[in-house]
């Protein structure tokens, strides 16, 4: 089912890793020209940089194409509905043979064709099967068939060529899918909960067969998204559209739903991190650990709103405080111990790939900084007026 082989995938693992060991000095140079020759991967791979390029590139090439079409031949909505979804094979196919025959693996372009061919999926479902009807509601919930084709379209794109991103698609258009079933917000929060849920112990039972290979990151990866997206659905005051109204004006959303449900979701939000951070720490996942880490901010954050609590602008300060003092605890507590790590947790960096994230992070936001400076003016210490016929109130020129 996966496009690349697993020897590919393996190779251009174990490539990756031994850039970061050579970056952080862990092998010798002549062990690094003897261990690259090993690795060799015909599949072929760019730096993020020219990835991203390259990927609104061929989005931007690929949306033109289409709009030229619009334009030369002006089709009626159902026609263009259905050229999308040709368009939409063709640009599958198109990614299948980028990543097939040209051997292109998160090169950007091979991305953009697949990211392309569920946009145009839908886009050409919604718009032939559905457009110029009249409104009812029996067949409202037929028209969830175009999110739900994205949803299924996306996972099988995760699968095949090994994208996390598509997974986070496949999830977002997930949420969508309840409010064509039922108009109740308790139920669409439940069932977009529950479809998290069975793909998170779905994910769970088959990563357990993936704990030393090169699938092992990309499930906890996606473990760690079902993680957060469980969280998100139950938390009402973070998934509410009228979010930031509520947070400073009160409990509003209760009115929504249920009390019974309301305050159960509030004990849910505090009963979740603890269990995130109980699985990462187990499985010594950084993704998952993240995620609790995050959920547990975001619960006190949102705790204030749930009990109707009014907030103050010190308190962001407060959080500031409370969790830079958390950070200095555990890094020292887990400095102090034996050979600077306690069962495997290390407060030192091992690896050069957080180096490479902090200089991607530095290279988009290095520039604002100048953007925003104003242009330094020159020294005018030394400039004397004058030269002037007359001062004006009895001075003197040199005045």
């Amino acid at each position: 089912m996966r496009l690349y082989s697993a020897s590919s995938e393996e190779t251009l693992r174990a490539r990756k890793l031994l850039t970061d060991w050579v970056g952080e000095g862990f092998v010798t140079k002549e062990q690094y020209e003897l261990l690259e020759k090993e690795t060799v991967s015909e599949l072929r791979t760019t730096n993020i940089f020219l990835r991203l390029v390259l990927f609104f590139f061929a989005l931007i090439s690929v949306g033109a194409a289409f709009g030229l079409f619009l334009v030369v031949f002006r089709p009626s909505e159902q026609t263009t509905g259905v050229f999308s979804m040709i368009f939409a094979a063709v640009c599958y196919a198109a990614a299948e043979a980028a990543a097939s025959q040209a051997r292109l693996c998160r090169y950007g372009i091979e991305e953009a064709l697949a990211a392309c061919s569920v946009g145009f999926l839908c886009a050409g479902m919604q718009a032939t099967l559905f457009s110029g009807r009249p409104y009812s509601p029996k067949h409202y919930s037929v028209e969830s068939l175009a999110p739900a084709a994205g949803a299924v379209f996306s996972l099988w794109i995760w699968r095949r060529f090994g994208l996390w991103y598509a997974f986070l698609a496949a999830m977002i258009f997930a949420i969508f899918l309840p409010g064509y079933w039922t108009s109740s917000h308790s139920a669409q929060h439940l069932i977009v909960a529950g479809f998290y849920a069975v793909g998170l112990i779905a994910v769970a039972g088959v990563r357990s067969r993936h704990r030393f290979d090169y699938l092992d990151e990309a499930y906890s990866l996606v473990e760690a998204l079902l993680w957060l997206g469980i969280y998100l659905a139950i938390n009402l005051k973070l998934s509410s559209l009228d979010m930031p109204a509520q947070w400073w004006a009160g409990t509003r959303t209760a009115s929504e739903f249920a009390r019974s449900f309301y305050w159960t979701t509030w004990v849910l939000i505090w009963c979740l991190p603890p269990i995130v951070l109980t699985r990462g720490i187990r499985q010594k996942d950084r993704f998952i650990i993240a995620v609790g880490a995050i959920i547990a901010v975001l619960t006190f954050v949102s705790n204030k709103p749930y009990l109707g609590w009014p907030r103050h602008t010190w308190d962001p300060m407060l959080l500031g405080i409370v969790l830079t003092g958390v950070a200095v605890f555990m890094r020292r507590w887990l400095a102090r111990g034996p050979g600077g790590n306690r069962r495997g947790f290390t407060a030192a960096r091992l690896s050069g790939r957080d180096k490479r994230w902090m200089n991607l992070g530095a290279a988009i936001v290095g520039p604002l900084p100048h953007a925003i400076t104003p242009v330094p003016q020159p020294d005018s210490a030394g400039f004397r007026f004058g030269g002037g016929q007359s001062g004006g109130g009895g001075a003197s020129s040199d005045f």
